[in-house]
């Protein structure tokens, strides 16, 4: 899972302040690092952002935010069915953890788990795309049938077992948190859809975890 940019020096530091995000949060990443990852010049950040980290930080995860939000309603759409595409969701999260060999999550939770005490600005920008993604999901819930009194409690349920699970993944160096995660919100959303026959499909998603030594 890879957000691609145009091109043009604006786009080529937001899209390398959204890498250094994800591997080292909003402390950990100095504007030094950014101008060398982007190959722009110093000076050009402070042209794009006058207002200074805080200011690239908000357009970053602005951006990744939204690219976040199209991928995972772009696998939902392509699934066969609901059930299906929740799968598909943390199976292609769990395969971005291995590939980065647990380096790279998301952003945007990153930097959330930062800020949230300290930083209203980006506490704000944070809450905004959370609860842009909780509206998307639970819209693609209530299309494959859940009721609207249920869709948003799964779809909180559904961003937080992820976003939880990332960060599990990331400290076990496993991707077992992420199919757990996978298997607990598929086996909710099915008993939503049908609560006579909850829980029969519990082994539609049991594969070896892959895991690093600590």
């Amino acid at each position: 899972m890879s957000l691609r940019p145009p091109n043009d020096t604006r786009a080529r530091i937001i899209g390398s302040t959204a890498g250094l995000f994800q591997r080292h949060g909003y402390t950990g990443t100095g504007l030094k690092q950014i101008s060398a990852e982007s190959g722009a010049p110093f000076g050009s950040l402070y042209h794009f952002f006058p207002g200074g980290k805080e200011e690239l930080a908000a357009d970053t995860l602005r951006w990744s935010g939204t690219g976040y939000q199209l991928l995972v309603e772009a696998v939902l759409e392509n699934a066969p069915d609901l059930l299906t595409g929740l799968q598909d969701c943390f199976a292609g999260a769990a395969d971005v953890l291995v590939a980065t060999d647990f380096a790279d999550a998301c952003p945007i939770e990153t930097v959330a788990l930062e800020v949230a005490s300290t930083n209203e600005r980006l506490r704000l920008v944070t809450a905004d795309i959370f609860d842009g993604w909780i509206d998307a999901i639970t819209a693609h819930l209530e299309a494959g049938g859940v009721t609207r009194r249920e869709a948003r409690d799964l779809g909180i349920a559904f961003l937080a077992a992820l976003e939880g699970a990332f960060v599990l993944a990331r400290a076990l160096k496993s991707t077992e948190p992420m199919y757990a995660a996978a298997r607990a919100t598929v086996a909710a959303t099915q008993a939503a859809l049908d609560p006579s026959n909850a829980g029969t499909d519990g082994e539609t998603m049991t594969p070896d975890p892959v895991r690093r030594d600590r």
